[in-house]
């Protein structure tokens, strides 16, 4: 299947989907005191879809295949993160929410 726009690619679709449920989780109470560790998450998991549109607007496939390993990366960012979230003290309410939008449940993020 050809694609004409990013918006139509399902691995983008997933990955906006996962950094809105991200956004949910880092609107918590639990965040307000480490803005740092929110910021990097939030970051982190919206540049899987920027990238992925990136690569995907550059027109060629060597340049959409290095921004998918960008994207790529960004992933290993967040799945790093939610290892992090789930073992750090202050977050273990969400550790449930946490495991569930770890990337391997997510079908866009499978490495």
């Amino acid at each position: 299947m050809k694609y004409s726009r990013f918006e139509e690619l399902p691995v983008w679709q997933d990955a906006i989907e996962l950094a809105v449920r991200v956004f949910a989780l880092t609107a918590r109470a639990c965040f307000r005191n480490h803005s740092g560790t929110r910021n990097q998450l939030e970051n982190a998991v919206v540049s899987i879809s920027n990238n992925i549109a990136e690569g995907f607007e550059r027109g060629t496939t060597l340049e959409t295949l290095t921004f998918l390993y960008i994207a790529r990366g960004s992933s290993g960012e967040v799945r790093s993160m939610f290892c992090f979230l789930e073992r750090a003290p202050g977050f273990e309410d969400l550790r449930f929410e946490i495991s569930d939008l770890r990337p391997e449940k997510q079908s866009a993020l499978k490495q």
